[in-house]
């Protein structure tokens, strides 16, 4: 773990927010949080009051590839430099509070920060509190906004590392661009129309072979097309299909 730095150099201006865990109490969800961060590109930890974190215990063993950077880079910082030096979110289970009785109010979504933290002319800190009572009234009462995950009214309470880890994936639009995620390309290329258009010839050609009613042919294409029309078929799905169908066409002739 990296010291406190020095009063005299301020973070700089950083996007995306860093993460601040306050006074955990089990080193194991450090290093979920820690882990959660390195699946969605973030890097700068902050821990308040940490609990020890030896490299062959819990907190190591929680982290997975994040034991190699973002846990032993993690910064520890006062409560009192956190929300003196960054603008700062605090996660925290809203119970149906209103103006009249919290702390702060209204508060966001993650999915709400997602789109305004951008513009945020500050260093930003995500603030994570402890797993039983979370941020205190004191702390909220010194954070500048707060950050809760929708969830159901009859138990809406995380554990720490869940919350993390649902906050930063709503969050990763500020870490990851599309083309740096492990997902495969969801562009849908559809088939050249030529090759579309064959594949209904094929149809009709199948449809004549084995007899089908010729006065039913038309309503059966209509329908085909537009089962065909809502898949969207990709050129390899079209070539498969007529190879398919050629072969079903002439297996009649052959018998």
């Amino acid at each position: 773990m990296t010291p406190e730095p020095s009063a005299t150099e301020p973070p700089s201006d950083r996007t995306p927010p860093a993460v601040a865990v306050v006074d955990a109490q089990f080193p194991g969800n450090v290093g979920t949080i820690a882990r959660a961060m390195k699946n969605f590109g973030f890097e700068d930890l902050l821990l308040v009051d940490p609990p020890e974190l030896d490299p062959d215990g819990e907190a190591y063993g929680f982290a997975g590839h994040a034991r190699e950077d973002v846990l032993p880079n993690a910064t520890e910082i006062s409560f009192d430099r956190l929300v003196t030096e960054y603008h700062t979110i605090g996660c925290t289970a809203v119970t149906n509070e209103d103006d009249r009785s919290h702390v702060r109010f209204p508060f966001s979504t993650p999915a709400d920060l997602a789109e305004r933290l951008p513009t945020v002319e500050a260093p930003t800190a995500l603030v994570f509190g402890r797993e039983r009572v979370g941020l205190t009234n004191e702390e909220l009462a010194r954070i500048d906004e707060i950050c809760s995950i929708p969830a159901s009214d009859e138990y809406p309470v995380l554990n720490l590392g869940q919350a993390a880890t649902i906050t930063l994936y709503e969050l990763r639009s500020l870490t990851l661009a599309d083309d740096e995620t492990q997902l495969p390309d969801v562009e849908r290329v559809r088939a050249p129309e030529p090759t579309v258009d064959r594949l209904y010839d094929q149809w009709a050609d199948l449809l004549a072979e084995i007899n089908h009613p010729e006065e039913k042919r038309d309503k059966t294409m209509r329908m085909l097309r537009r089962v065909f029309g809502r898949a969207d078929l990709t050129e390899r799905e079209a070539n498969t299909l007529l190879g398919i169908l050629r072969r079903a066409t002439e297996r009649p002739a052959e018998n």
